[in-house]
């Protein structure tokens, strides 16, 4: 397992999710902004196309999988929905190497094109915009593994010894990168 692994599991989504919740706060319901996020580990090739790999092909078929659209159906005021592949799950949360619990995911079967596997699925609620004043939140709004007095199972009690945030106000070169974003439509 990388040593970036379970900080970006752990910081790099935690700031995610902050963020998004304080982008979302000046947003209406309609105009907000709430992702689907995969994270899976493997070799990459470049190809003629961008990437090519099966953890190419893996993490796009977690990213588009039922269970993942079903969590922001399920958590309207959620800004993110996040799912580990199996083996990252293991390696980084189970193996306790990320201030995430074990408990704060929900196994997911995922059945997308020819892929099929188990998944792990939460839905972070740091940052959450305030619901409007005509809208009251219930115990269904929240994920059933986050407590009402916490930070929808999200611990602030991680220390890094190096945090990293990245504050993009203007052209990124992103030459080799890999981003993966998605809308929440079906």
């Amino acid at each position: 397992m990388s040593g970036n692994e379970p900080r970006l599991v752990d910081d790099y989504f935690r700031h995610l999710a902050s963020e998004l919740g304080h982008y979302n706060e000046q947003r209406t319901q309609a105009a907000r902004m709430r992702l689907r996020a995969a994270v899976h580990h493997g070799l990459v090739e470049l190809a003629d196309n961008g990437f090519a790999g099966t953890a190419v092909v893996v993490t796009a078929r977690l990213l588009n999988s039922r269970p993942l659209y079903d969590a922001l159906d399920a958590h309207p005021h959620a800004d993110l929905a996040l799912i580990l592949s199996d083996d990252v799950f293991r390696s980084a949360v189970a193996g306790g190497h990320t201030a995430l619990r074990p408990s704060d995911f929900t196994q997911v079967a995922v059945k997308e094109k020819e892929y099929e596997s188990t998944a792990w699925l939460t839905v972070p609620t740091l940052g959450r915009p305030r619901p409007a004043a005509d809208e009251h939140p219930t115990s269904a709004d929240r994920p059933h593994h986050a407590p009402a007095d916490t930070n929808g199972g999200m611990r602030n009690d991680y220390r890094a010894d190096r945090i990293n945030v990245t504050n993009m106000t203007g052209p990124v070169d992103a030459r080799n990168a890999v981003f993966g974003f998605g809308n929440t439509d079906a």
